[in-house]
């Protein structure tokens, strides 16, 4: 009886536990989805300055939702590639280059399956 307690409890916290990992992976793959929507928004309307600051933003929530999750890496390592290339876009005043490339990270943002 004590053996079978204990199991449940163990797999009840290790649900917990799990659950937990995934919603603070999801969490950064949101934000950085969410910026990065913002920032091709923002290029497509020529706001290179509130582009480059929303693009900047995603970057940093895709490097950490990259660095939680490997199988999801080779989407979100073509994510920041993207996002850094928006950020030079916006950078150089280029509203619709960067809009095209935040739209990629996007992209594969949703491919990373999270």
């Amino acid at each position: 009886m004590k053996l079978i307690s204990t199991a449940i409890l163990a797999g009840t916290f290790a649900f917990f536990i799990g659950t937990q990992a995934w919603a603070s992976d999801a969490g950064h793959t949101s934000e950085a989805m969410e910026h990065a929507g913002k920032a091709q928004a923002h290029g497509e309307m020529g706001h290179a300055k509130e582009s480059l600051s929303h693009a900047k933003e995603s970057l940093a929530h895709a490097k950490e939702a990259g660095k939680e999750h490997a199988e999801a890496h080779k989407h979100m390592d073509e994510a920041i590639k993207h996002l850094e290339e928006a950020i030079k876009h916006a950078e150089m005043g280029h509203g619709q280059e960067s809009a095209k490339h935040a739209e990629e990270a996007m992209k594969h943002m949703r491919q990373s399956g999270h």
